[in-house]
């Protein structure tokens, strides 16, 4: 059903953008950039601050942290994918809809300690269905070293 003020599959994005980095507060407090927003692939930076160490002498990020930012990434990957279904709809419908995708699932694999004093998560689609969406996400730090790699499922039906 399409309402009486849609929106450009631009604007939506935009809007998406906006959504991840301000509206949602865990995001706000992580420093959540969103850089490419683009169907199917993601990118989000953040820069280390002290209130994301999780080991306090060896200065790295926290396991929650790396773990959140992932199932971020790779929400909002699904999101992304979501919204390209949904053009034309309006933005509220959209962020009704939007906000009602779900983690069912998330596998982080850590393959090394979380130093850096930048990070960027990378987030692509695997598979879309009508009620599940599959993403594999990866982070590196600012030196292009892999932090840690996962595996998103998403409710989206």
């Amino acid at each position: 059903m399409t309402v009486s003020n849609p929106a450009g599959l631009e604007e939506q994005l935009q809007y998406l953008k906006l959504m991840y980095e301000q509206k949602i507060p865990f995001n706000r407090i992580l420093g959540f950039e969103v850089e490419t927003y683009h169907v199917g692939n993601v990118a989000v930076r953040f820069a280390m601050k002290p209130e994301l160490i999780g080991n306090y002498v060896m200065e790295t990020l926290h396991g929650g942290v790396i773990s959140s930012v992932l199932d971020a990434t790779g929400g909002l990957n699904v999101s992304i994918s979501l919204v390209e279904k949904l053009q034309g709809e309006s933005v509220e419908n959209i962020e009704e809809r939007v906000t009602r995708i779900g983690t069912i699932d998330l596998r982080v694999d850590y393959l090394r300690p979380g130093r850096g004093r930048g990070f960027l998560a990378t987030s692509s689609i695997m598979r879309t269905g009508k009620k599940v969406a599959v993403t594999r996400m990866e982070l590196h730090n600012d030196d292009d070293r892999l932090i840690a790699v996962g595996t998103g499922t998403y409710i989206v039906g």
